[in-house]
């Protein structure tokens, strides 16, 4: 729908336009899910578990996770298929004061800092291409401006530009980017596995592949640990598997432009999740086929697909699979902007948020709410670093997840006659175990990692004053 001026000529539109399909949608929640993690973050698994078992152990029980609680989430996107996703999930399962904590977070920590994590992977497999990408430009305080940092800025003000332009846009780059990543990581997997057939190293890596170890960097041997300090290990060490699966919800919060959202949000998000899933297992099959653990745990800065591609392709590799990854950061930054300034606007519909934020420009996207996530990403980018980033994140991120499977029970008790296109496959077990899952790693990390978490934890709190304030500004305008 498009609103008339006075005079009678077109001004902004006044609601989405649906044009994302099933295949669009199911590239959105791949293209979401995979960025950088895949590609780093086995490095600081395999330094906390320290064998191949609980290795591909950590990735596996991660897609379980994440599937358990896609396949939840159908039901709510069937209940609710409108922009903002889980924002909407939380205020009607519980209250608006628990939607808009989620909506503040997702600004704040969730939505920003995924765009600014993996916008620094980027800069940093641009710094492998270019040397000297990492030399420090400019020293303000304890924030450290290289060349990497800019050229992190420099992506997310270009795909944020890109999505101002329109859904079609930002949809054609989206499908187009995962595609190629998708057969990018197919390929590579299928080269080193081949390659792995010739050589010993896997079977190197099996003879202790379930004993929990930490490496001892003075005698240069892994030491075994015992099973409940593997366990601590191993829930610290999900930060890393758990943020590179996040994501894949972001399908819900464009719902407003998605074409017969009631049926396609639900496929998306189970067939997204599960191409994702199984790349992940068996990318990380593939590394404990061609690397020592000690090469992956250590892999120069944490770029373990690097060293496995430089095995496959000698000479060639590390250039080839910098590539690939530059390619698959640039297409995730560019789903995770598009999708998160939906929640903005939803919340500013709410009156909950910046009144600007909730206004659609000319090519019926939410221009404003989009350059403010700019703004706020930018600053992150600079303020951490990849795996403080992925702390900061991941904790608040659980917080909510476990927030809205619960909601699914309280909505079937509260309004069990609302009308259900689908309904959570496994329920109530898929959902219940995902919860006790999730709060046992969050319970972890806030007791193992307490810095890099509670400043996540303070933005969460921080929302109730800003709530309560939104509202009485909202009471005096009516």
């Amino acid at each position: 729908m498009t609103r008339e001026t006075t005079n009678g000529a077109p001004a902004h539109p006044s609601s989405f336009k649906q044009s994302i399909g099933l295949l669009d949608g199911t590239m959105l929640v791949a293209g979401s899910m995979i960025g950088s993690g895949i590609f780093l973050v086995s490095a600081n698994i395999t330094q906390h578990v320290g064998s191949a078992g609980w290795l591909i152990l950590t990735w596996a029980l991660t897609g379980f996770m994440t599937l358990a609680a896609a396949v939840s989430y159908g039901e709510l996107s069937g209940m609710f298929p409108k922009a903002g996703g889980q924002y909407v999930y939380l205020r009607e399962a519980y209250n608006p004061l628990i939607g808009f904590l989620f909506g503040w977070s997702f600004f704040g920590v969730v939505q920003t800092g995924t765009i600014a994590a993996v916008a620094v992977a980027f800069g940093i497999y641009a710094g492998y291409l270019m040397p000297g990408l990492d030399t420090v430009l400019v020293h303000v305080g304890s924030v450290n401006i290289t060349g990497q940092s800019l050229l992190a800025l420099g992506v997310v003000i270009l795909l944020t530009y890109v999505n101002t332009r329109g859904v079609k846009e930002g949809k054609f780059i989206q499908t187009t980017f995962t595609v190629i990543k998708l057969l990018s990581l197919f390929g590579l997997i299928v080269l080193g596995l081949l390659l792995a057939a010739r050589g010993s190293i896997w079977h190197a890596n099996w003879q202790e592949g379930w004993k929990f170890r930490q490496y001892d960097s003075g005698t240069g041997i892994w030491q075994s640990v015992g099973f409940m300090v593997g366990l601590g290990a191993m829930s610290a060490a999900m930060v890393g598997s758990l943020f590179s699966s996040d994501a894949w919800n972001n399908i819900t919060f464009v719902a407003g432009e998605i074409k017969r959202p009631e049926r396609n949000i639900g496929l998306s998000l189970v067939f997204g999740t599960l191409i994702v899933s199984v790349i992940y297992v068996c990318a990380n099959l593939m590394y404990v086929s061609v690397l020592s653990m000690k090469d992956i745990a250590f892999a120069p800065h944490s770029r373990v697909a690097v060293a496995a591609a430089e095995k496959i392709f000698p000479g060639l590799g590390g250039i080839i699979i910098a590539v690939m990854i530059m390619i698959s950061t640039f297409g995730c930054i560019n789903g995770l902007i598009l999708s998160g300034a939906r929640v903005y606007y939803t919340m500013a519909q709410d009156k909950l948020f910046f009144r600007r934020t909730g206004d659609l420009n000319r090519n019926a996207v939410p221009g404003y709410a989009l350059w403010i996530q700019c703004i706020w990403t930018c600053l992150l980018c600079l303020s951490g670093s990849y795996n403080a980033l992925l702390t900061y994140v991941i904790s608040v991120v659980l917080i909510f997840y476990v927030l809205t499977l619960i909601g699914i029970f309280v909505l079937r008790y509260r309004r069990p006659d609302m009308p259900r296109p689908y309904k959570a496959f496994g329920y109530p077990y898929l959902p219940i175990i995902y919860c006790l899952l999730a709060t046992t790693v969050t319970i972890c990390l806030f007791v193992y990692q307490w810095s890099t978490t509670w400043p996540g934890a303070l933005i969460v709190v921080s929302g109730i004053p800003i709530y309560y304030l939104a509202v009485r500004n909202r009471s005096a305008s009516v």
